[in-house]
C-alpha cells in the first residue's frame, strides 16, 4: 500500500508507504548485561542502552535478509541514526537477561521510524527503557539521503 505522489530516485512513487502487518510484528533479540556494561554500582551505564538498541536493529536486518556490509559494498547504502527519544523505566544490573524489541512504526522514502523496548525478563519482564528511533538510508560517501532500496521496500511493504 502506497501513500504519497511522485516517483523517486528508483521510480517509485511513494514518500511514505504503510509497513504490512508482517513488517508491523515485533522482532526480539536477547541482550545478557555482562560487568563492562556496567558503571560503579553494578546498574547499566545509560549509554549502553544505545548499543542494546543497535544491535537488535542490526539483527532485524539480518533476520530479514540484509547484511550491512553487504548493502555497503552491493549498493553504497548504510543506515544512520538522525533522531531518537529515549525513556529510562527502571535499572538493568548486572546478569539481567534483557530482551530488546524492535518495531517499524514508519516508512518513509529514505528512513524508517522504530520504536523500540527493553525489557528485563530476569525482573518479571519489566520495562526498562524504550526508544522511537529516526534512521535515514544515505549514501556511503556522501553520507546525503539516498531511497531506501528496492528490497528493503518489499520486504516490508
Amino acid at each position: 500500500m502506497h501513500r504519497g505522489t511522485g516517483p523517486d530516485a528508483q521510480g517509485l512513487k511513494t514518500r511514505n508507504i504503510a509497513p504490512t502487518a508482517a513488517a508491523r510484528a515485533v522482532f526480539t533479540w536477547p541482550v545478557r548485561v555482562y560487568y563492562e556494561d556496567t558503571d560503579l554500582g553494578g546498574v547499566v551505564y545509560h549509554a549502553n542502552y544505545l548499543k542494546f538498541l543497535e544491535r537488535a536493529r542490526t539483527e532485524w536486518l539480518r533476520h530479514l535478509g540484509f547484511e550491512q556490509d553487504e548493502m555497503r559494498e552491493r549498493l553504497g547504502i548504510q543506515f544512520v541514526v538522525v533522531g531518537m527519544r529515549l525513556d529510562f523505566h527502571r535499572p538493568a544490573r548486572f546478569n539481567d537477561e534483557l530482551a530488546v524489541s524492535v518495531k517499524v512504526t514508519d516508512i518513509k522514502r529514505a528512513s524508517l521510524i522504530f520504536n523500540q523496548t527493553i525489557h528485563a525478563v530476569s525482573a518479571g519482564n519489566a520495562l526498562v527503557c524504550s526508544a522511537d528511533v529516526r534512521a535515514a538510508c544515505v549514501e556511503c560517501m556522501t553520507i546525503k539521503p539516498q531511497p531506501l532500496p528496492r528490497e528493503i521496500v518489499a520486504e516490508l511493504a
